[in-house]
């Protein structure tokens, strides 16, 4: 039997020690995860990384649950949380509450998560007072790379910063239980999370953000080294598995040029009477 995180739990990581969260789209990622993960996050990067789209817009609903109900399929004890992708929530608390519904109802996953500030506060708090914990996302904004020109660092000015806090306010205030902080300067970073632990008890994860946040959260396969179009500055390799796959494909190759494989341990034979 194993104890399984939930929400509350999760928070009280906060008080407790750092958090750690990774991505994970698929169930045997899931399963080696696991065990040492506080959050899997079925993300919409699979669109990038799994379909090799050139950004997260081209993912949808349908594969967003697809992959997420994988996920779920053979996590133990980490919290799952999915992307709502883009075009899913954008225009109404009414459309973010029927697909994050959707998701829910499908997956089993332990809540959803949105991009966005102020510009999305009324979805977040439709879907918490509906029973659907969210968790928010600010900074850099995947979903909208495309209006605003590419993956751009903010919080390079003094407007962007107040822009930034305000945003985790207006999520804080909406009832999120986590907040993702993504692509922002240092001390703008730092500051925002401050302020974040001085006035909540909300969780702040950085990805590409700042030490000062609760917790982190990468790509798994940017920190594998299975992801080889670009890697963030953010990314620290912990493994080269892209490397390892070569190696293992060249090995095989040879054994089945040479006929050194399959062996007689591999074949099927009649079993003696």
């Amino acid at each position: 039997m194993f104890d399984r995180l939930d929400i509350q739990g999760f928070k009280a990581l906060k008080s407790a020690r750092k958090i750690v969260c990774l991505t994970a789209y698929t169930a045997p990622m899931a399963h080696a995860l696991d065990p040492h993960a506080d959050l899997l996050l079925v993300g919409d990067s699979l669109a990038m990384v799994v379909y090799g789209m050139d950004s997260t817009q081209g993912a949808d609903l349908d594969m967003m649950i697809r992959h997420g109900a994988a996920v779920v399929r053979r996590r133990q004890c980490a919290l799952v949380i999915i992307d709502l992708p883009a075009g899913s929530y954008e225009d109404s608390p009414q459309q973010a509450l029927a697909n994050a519904s959707r998701v829910m109802a499908e997956t089993g996953a332990d809540g959803v998560k949105l991009e966005g500030g102020i510009a999305v506060a009324a979805q977040v708090k439709c879907l918490v007072d509906a029973g659907i914990p969210v968790m928010g996302h600010i900074g850099l904004l995947p979903q909208h790379v495309s209006a605003i020109g590419g993956f751009v660092i903010t919080g390079r000015s003094e407007a962007e910063a107040a822009q930034l806090q305000a945003d985790a306010d207006a999520l804080i205030a909406a009832g999120v239980f986590s907040i993702v902080m993504e692509g922002m300067v240092e001390p703008v970073a730092a500051s925002i999370a401050a302020n974040v632990s001085a006035s909540s008890s909300v969780p702040t994860i950085g990805i590409g953000a700042s030490p000062a946040c609760d917790g982190q959260v990468l790509v798994t396969e940017d920190l594998l080294g299975l992801y080889d179009v670009f890697t963030p500055k953010f990314v620290r390799k912990f493994a080269n598995l892209q490397a390892d796959i070569s190696t293992a494909a060249a090995a095989y190759k040879s054994a089945v040029i040479d006929g050194s494989f399959p062996a007689k341990d591999h074949l099927f034979w009649p079993k003696k009477a």
